[in-house]
């Protein structure tokens, strides 16, 4: 049985992402949220919570680490913030729960990234768009960098969609579609495939079951 941590609980992807967990029956999900009231959704399911800003310190996201097996990291500043809130939830957000997770002795990370972050991506990007790419061209260097278990997932434009359980995964994949529901299931896939440690992969929707995906990357 795995405790997971989900940072990003109350988005989208982590709100399917917990109740995959506790719906497992084989592991438990920590919500990280930043608000006592996001916490009802996540005790109705029997998922534990932290209530934890990430424009906080290092130290109080190592506190909501303590204990759990896997973190993950699904949060966003989402697409109506200025680049403040890019550079303080996309880059310093991402980068201070990977150090945390190494302050928690937490070795098993997931990071969910932009579909492409590359230099390529940036200099490809509208002005909008771009500062976003950089957070994450940056923040998935940091975690890199780590002696972390890490996996890296690049998922195509999010719809909400119902999932389909299938999707199309490779270090590079024609860009597309992909629903939250589905990401949520390739994470969930990620966290039980050890062989996806060391891996970052693009996915979109597709023909091929997550879990038979996850093992041909």
């Amino acid at each position: 049985m795995l405790k997971i941590l989900v940072v990003g609980a109350n988005g989208q992807i982590g709100k399917y992402l917990v109740k995959l967990i506790q719906d497992s029956g084989n592991h438990m999900a920590r919500a990280m949220i930043r608000k006592p009231e996001q916490a009802a959704y996540f005790k109705k399911l029997g998922a534990e919570n932290a209530v934890v800003d990430l424009e906080g310190e290092i130290a109080d996201i190592a506190k909501a680490a303590e204990g759990v097996d896997a973190i993950v990291f699904t949060a966003g500043s989402g697409s109506h913030t200025g680049k403040d809130k890019t550079l303080m939830v996309d880059l310093d957000g991402a980068v201070k729960t990977i150090e945390a997770a190494k302050m928690a002795g937490v070795d098993r990370f997931v990071m969910v990234s932009s579909f492409d972050t590359r230099r390529e991506a940036i200099q490809a990007a509208s002005s909008s768009f771009a500062p976003y790419v950089i957070a994450k061209h940056y923040a998935d260097e940091w975690l890199r960098r780590t002696n972390l278990n890490y996996t890296i997932v690049h998922p195509g434009v999010l719809t909400n969609e119902a999932g389909t359980g299938r999707i199309e995964a490779a270090s590079e994949v024609e860009r597309g579609e992909i629903p939250r529901e589905d990401v949520a299931g390739v994470i969930f896939g990620c966290l039980e495939d050890s062989s996806t440690i060391g891996k970052e992969f693009q996915i979109v929707s597709g023909t091929t079951p997550i879990e038979e995906a996850l093992k041909k990357l």
